[in-house]
């Protein structure tokens, strides 16, 4: 099962791609999405959807998780941050994948063991679980550990019995 995670910003959203079979996890491929901070909202909004559909389209990922905003001191950081997780949910439903939706303290947790773990640590854990996966910053690194944490609580759901 291919999993696209997905760290969101207007600025930048980091993405990463792996492969998983039960727990045992690959790294596909990983990297950041810009938009220039002197377009319109509206053109960077676009631009995201444009280059996350041409991801999707081009790895054509099984599932996918994002991970859930939380509230800055700024209210318009915050809104814009919201706008950009809006698209991102869009393109990913738009495709047809079922999406899952973590807060970055369970995404921690998951990861590294402890949710108040610091990005450094993150990036540490994420490059151990992904041995030889070169990692494009901490937003790349965020959305592995988005797509780590995905694969691990999918395996434990097929793992529950059902009634």
């Amino acid at each position: 099962m291919i999993l696209l995670g997905l760290d969101p910003g207007l600025g930048t959203t980091g993405w990463g791609l792996i492969a998983a079979d039960g727990n045992r996890l690959r790294h596909i491929g990983n990297g950041q999405i810009r938009t220039d901070s002197e377009l319109p909202l509206p053109t960077r909004l676009m631009a995201l959807d444009m280059a996350l559909t041409d991801l999707i389209l081009e790895h054509r990922p099984d599932g996918a998780a994002v991970e859930e905003v939380f509230v800055n001191v700024n209210p318009q950081s915050t809104l814009k941050l919201g706008q950009a997780r809006g698209v991102i949910l869009l393109a990913a439903a738009r495709s047809g994948m079922e999406v899952g939706e973590y807060a970055a303290r369970l995404v921690k947790k998951s990861v590294v063991g402890v949710g108040n773990a610091s990005k450094d640590q993150v990036h540490a854990m994420v490059a151990r679980l992904l041995p030889g996966a070169k990692i494009a910053g901490t937003d790349a690194a965020d959305a592995l550990a988005v797509a780590i944490t995905h694969a691990h609580h999918l395996a434990s759901a097929r793992r529950m019995p059902t009634r």
